[in-house]
Parts: structure tokens; sequence; C-alpha cells
């Protein structure tokens, strides 16, 4: 398996660009997948600097309904021609953080292409996407100050449209996450994976509560791989306490 960073908040390769946002190229013995999709068209232009041809993708996910995982949806649904495109029955919900709209481009919603799914949804025998909304959580879910307009009424966002997919092969489970807004502990809880790859989203989180999340997943046996959302000072920072985590940036690929 070969994860390839399209898209990341940095960059450590002057070819190629960064913005807010993530897009990951995975290719599995079976599959070659994309997901999320960045907020702009940049994924598609460091796609084509690293070679990666996103015709060729036969299934995409959309992490969660967030402009900057799916603002290049358009884009994706313009270049290939083929894959079916997974998300969660929530994310066209209008969110916001604070008074700023951050959701979807609502007029894709009725594209053939698109597949809502909800719960635990098999794609294949080595690909199942699940939202864990059914789950108890053990550790508090904070909104941060991210928000979902539920009839007509802005309400505290529970994250009902974010999905994960969880891929196996050879013996080991892969987790994929975009934001991780239902908590990294909580998820690690929910899944035994092998290895975690997406955002914390901790970037405006308190110095003790970053720590008490290092000192917790370094009691694990599973590898982290994290970027965007978590930000890169509090990555650095996790890393005084952990040493199963690393940071993706733009280009940045992993071999599994």
């Amino acid at each position: 398996m070969r994860i390839t960073v399209l898209l990341e908040n940095v960059s450590d390769n002057p070819v190629l660009k960064a913005e807010h946002g993530l897009s990951l190229y995975i290719e599995t013995q079976s599959h070659k997948l994309l997901f999320d999709m960045g907020q702009s068209e940049l994924f598609y232009e460091n796609s084509q600097k690293l070679d990666v041809d996103l015709s060729d993708v036969d299934i995409a996910v959309l992490s969660h309904g967030h402009y900057d995982h799916g603002g290049g949806l358009s884009k994706f649904l313009e270049i290939n021609s083929k894959a079916k495109v997974y998300l969660n029955k929530h994310a066209f919900e209008p969110h916001y953080n604070g008074e700023k709209y951050i959701g979807l481009d609502v007029t894709l919603k009725d594209s053939d292409r698109l597949v809502f799914v909800t719960d635990e949804f098999k794609i294949d025998d080595s690909l199942t996407l699940f939202d864990c909304n059914k789950e108890s959580a053990n550790w508090i879910i904070n909104s941060g100050g991210l928000s979902v307009v539920e009839n007509g009424t802005k309400t505290a966002d529970k994250f009902l449209h974010e999905q994960y997919l969880m891929i196996e092969e050879n013996n080991k489970k892969v987790l994929i996450s975009g934001c991780s807004h239902k908590g990294i502990l909580n998820i690690s809880d929910f899944f035994d994976a092998d290895v975690v790859v997406g955002g914390f989203h901790t970037s405006k989180w308190e110095r003790a509560d970053v720590e008490l999340l290092a000192q917790t997943l370094c009691k694990s046996n599973t590898a982290y791989y994290t970027c965007h959302c978590t930000g890169y000072e509090q990555y650095e920072f996790m890393k005084q306490y952990a040493d199963n985590i690393r940071y993706l940036s733009t280009g940045f690929e992993i071999v599994l």
C-alpha cells in the first residue's frame, strides 16, 4: 500500500503548493483511491507534478462536509468520469465556523456519481466506511465553535457527517481519518488499527490537553501519521512524549 499526500497545509517541496486542506492518493493491491480533495483545484495541480493520474482513480471518499476537504469535488468529477464518490448522508447539511459557511457546494448534491452512506458501509472485502454515530464516546467531543443548521437553527456540530475509511490488506488495518472531529482518542477506542492517518483537530488546544493526548497515544502500538488540523507546532510538542507519531506534509509518501 502506498499513500501519497497530494495536499496538506504545508509543503517541504518547492515544486508543490500547499493550502489549508487535505487530499490523499492511496494505491492498494485492488484500488486506486482518492481520499478528500482539498479546498480548491490545487490537489489536482500537485497530482500532475507527482505523476499521479487521478482520471484512473476507481473509488473516491469524502471524509466530511467541510470545504477544506471537499472544495475540490467539482474538479474531481470533471477530470474523472468513472469513480463513485462515497460520502455520509449528512455531508451536504449547512456547516459553519462562526458566521462563515464552511460547507460543500450544494449544486453538486444531485450528481449521480455520489453515493450517500451511513453507519457501517462495506465497499468490498478490503474497504469499509464507518461513521461511528452510534458509538459511545469515552472522551468529550468538542465542537470547537463549529456548527450545523438543523431545522433552521444553528447548533453545535456533533459531526454526524464525518466518516472513516478502514483499509485491510496484508494482515494490516489502516484507518484513514480526515479531521477526527469526534476525537482521535475516541476514534482510537472505536478501532483496532495498526496505522491511523489523519488530522487530530488539535491546532487550538491548550498545551496541557495536547500533552495528555500525546501521553495517551504513546501507550498504543498504533503508528500515527498526522497532518492538517493537528497543527505543526502541536505535533512538534507531542513528539516530546510520543515517538509513534509522524507528520505528513504535501508530497510525503507512506509505504506499508
